[in-house]
């Protein structure tokens, strides 16, 4: 029942102290926060620590949200610092060679042909793989922007950015983005063959 409730009623029953509310908002938004925390971690394990601070830290801060943005982006923003600050201190303390193979893949559920289905997850796989080759960054801005169907202006201010720099990044990432996919994909025919 609670499901259906927007994420400001859920907020506002969570710092009335419905605990039950705030597991709500975090089963919404778990999902995309896991795929950005992977985006930059590159690392399952790494990728959980994250989500998991993240989701702690906008506990403490649920009452500094003040509803100017969506929650969505508000939550994001505190991922890409969390991440940031984990990255940075991971990088002081050692340079991690995972690189694990796991996606988080989106099924083209309004299709029943098994051939559909197969193509896109072969697709999803590989835009995946060559969206974790991405500086994180880039990663991040591909990901909140298709996956998470964020505007220029969200992403900015989740980054703490002007919407401007956030489209220029864009751009270039997709740039990089394509690039990656051509190598990939080339290297891959080549295997094939």
């Amino acid at each position: 029942m609670q499901s259906k409730l927007t994420d400001i009623e859920l907020i506002n029953q969570s710092l009335a102290g419905n605990q039950a509310a705030y597991a709500d908002l975090v089963k919404r938004h778990q999902r995309f926060v896991f795929t950005l925390a992977m985006r930059f971690s590159k690392s399952r394990e790494d990728a959980e620590e994250i989500t998991q601070d993240c989701f702690v830290k906008a506990y403490r801060s649920l009452a500094q949200f003040q509803g100017g943005s969506k929650f969505s982006t508000w939550l994001y923003s505190i991922v890409y610092t969390t991440a940031m600050t984990f990255l940075r201190k991971k990088r002081l303390n050692t340079t991690s060679i995972d690189n694990e193979d796991t996606y988080i893949q989106l099924e083209n559920t309004s299709s029943g042909l098994e051939n559909n289905l197969a193509e896109n997850r072969s697709r999803s796989f590989y835009v995946n793989q060559a969206i974790d080759q991405l500086l994180p960054d880039d990663a991040a801005i591909i990901t909140m922007f298709y996956k998470g169907e964020q505007s220029l202006e969200e992403i900015a201010q989740a980054m703490n950015m002007e919407a401007n720099t956030v489209k220029v990044k864009l751009f270039r990432a997709r740039q990089r983005l394509k690039d990656k996919l051509e190598q990939n994909l080339k290297h891959e025919a080549r295997e094939l063959i």
